[in-house]
């Protein structure tokens, strides 16, 4: 299965919604950046549900064939990065995300609708 970069963002919001990631950004970077298309940044309440939301992207991503470039992170789990060439999975526990604020960082890049996707309570 062949995935855009557009799809490919989409298709992590799913896991990590799946997964009960909390507050999903998704940020379109083109504009501004060259590092990547999009950004995904999200957050989890422990170092145990942090790994647990990498562990599904990269299993659910590894099974239609795209695999991690780059992984930092992992073993401390308070900031975990997955890069996808073309997309970035940003999973931060709540203070790493509040004292990195990438949104406040990014903040001329486009945020993303994704309430059609996401599972709000």
């Amino acid at each position: 299965m062949k995935l855009d970069s557009g799809k490919m963002a989409f298709k992590i919001v799913e896991i990590l919604d799946e997964k009960k990631a909390q507050n999903i950004d998704l940020l379109d970077i083109k504009d501004v950046s060259l590092l990547a298309d999009y950004f995904v940044i999200c957050s989890g309440n422990s170092a145990t549900q942090i790994k647990a939301l990498s562990d599904a992207v990269e299993e659910k991503l590894g099974e239609i064939g795209y695999f991690p470039k780059h992984k930092e992170g992992y073993s401390s789990a308070r900031w975990i990065l997955l890069d996808y060439g073309e997309v970035v999975v940003h999973i931060f526990h709540h203070e790493s995300r509040a004292f990195y604020n990438l949104e406040r960082l990014w903040s001329d890049a486009q945020h993303v609708d994704i309430e059609s996707i996401v599972n709000r309570v």
